[in-house]
């Protein structure tokens, strides 16, 4: 394989397993208060205490990020829940900076660490416990995430949806942004955490996209943000899993593979940045205080759902 090492079916199978106890956990949350409660916070808070302080010791979760990942994922998925669940939460402005600035920091976290990947010079070396290998694939793709920072707009329109289940929906984040997301992440984890990008670059990315798509349209953030904090914790529960169980999978390292996500990942980024550009200078909406996509079906389809105001 290209990307990644030759893998035998079971390997294929616990990646689907992955996928499907991610979108378990995100419903779980979802849909019970008490669920969001137990997993979201006293969880975390047991394993914070009693068990990460051992289990991430000389191991490739050993490091600022996954430990700035798991924390920052964790305030998103709090804050989110704190925002369905608040009457009248998405009628103050200053509360609805949030979502985009955990969005954003997320990003940056992951932007950060691809330059700081990029400049060290690897070559096939182990850093932190992950092979890794520089290259301007990892400054393709910071730049890729810059730009996908830039094109989060219409914060300013997200709304609760009227079921029961009282989702955030963010209508103007479209499936195309997404995508951009996706093929930019990919790419992230694929240059800067190669043992883990088989899980985390393809069922973690997968699950909250398919979520999105089916379970719950406009809910992508909410989707992702829990799912992240679900394997977050999961990953630095048990890394030795993703790190030399019989299920590990390891990147191949090679430079064309390398090249090719980044490549995608900037080149849609590009495309989501332009049509933004484009779709600002013909309607002269300021995409940062108002919703910048409201012409289309992906954002009326989300905006029906809605809590009435």
């Amino acid at each position: 394989m290209l990307f990644f090492e030759s893998q035998p079916l079971s390997n294929w199978l616990m990646l689907f397993l992955v996928f499907c106890v991610l979108l378990l956990l995100n419903e779980i949350c979802r849909r019970t208060k008490a669920g969001g409660i137990f997993l979201l916070i006293v969880l975390p808070i047991i394993l914070t205490i009693f068990v990460w302080p051992i289990t991430t010791k000389g191991t490739s979760v050993d490091d600022w990020f996954h430990f700035a990942k798991v924390y920052s994922s964790l305030a998103g998925c709090i804050g989110f829940f704190l925002i369905r669940h608040i009457e009248g939460a998405t009628k103050k402005k200053w509360v609805l900076i949030f979502p985009p600035l955990i969005l954003a920091v997320n990003i940056l976290e992951a932007v950060i660490r691809d330059f700081e990947i990029g400049g060290m010079g690897l070559v096939a070396q182990v850093i932190d416990g992950m092979m890794m290998t520089s290259g301007p694939w990892n400054y393709l793709n910071g730049i890729a995430g810059i730009l996908n920072i830039i094109t989060i707009t219409g914060w300013a329109g997200i709304v609760i949806s009227s079921s029961k289940s009282k989702d955030m929906l963010w209508p103007d984040m479209c499936w195309f942004w997404i995508v951009a997301y996706d093929l930019w992440n990919f790419a992230y984890t694929y240059n800067c955490l190669g043992y883990h990008a088989w899980y985390c670059g393809i069922a973690l990315l997968v699950a909250p996209t398919f979520a999105a798509f089916t379970f719950k349209k406009g809910a992508w953030l909410q989707h992702r943000a829990q799912t992240l904090a679900f394997w977050c914790m999961f990953a630095m529960t048990y890394p030795s899993f993703i790190d030399e169980s019989r299920f590990a999978v390891h990147a191949s390292q090679n430079p064309t593979a390398l090249m090719i996500a980044s490549s995608l990942a900037f080149v849609a980024n590009v495309v989501v940045f332009v049509y933004m550009i484009y779709k600002v200078v013909k309607t002269k909406r300021n995409p940062y205080k108002g919703e910048l996509y409201t012409d289309l079906s992906c954002y009326k389809e989300v905006k029906q759902d809605a809590m009435p105001v």
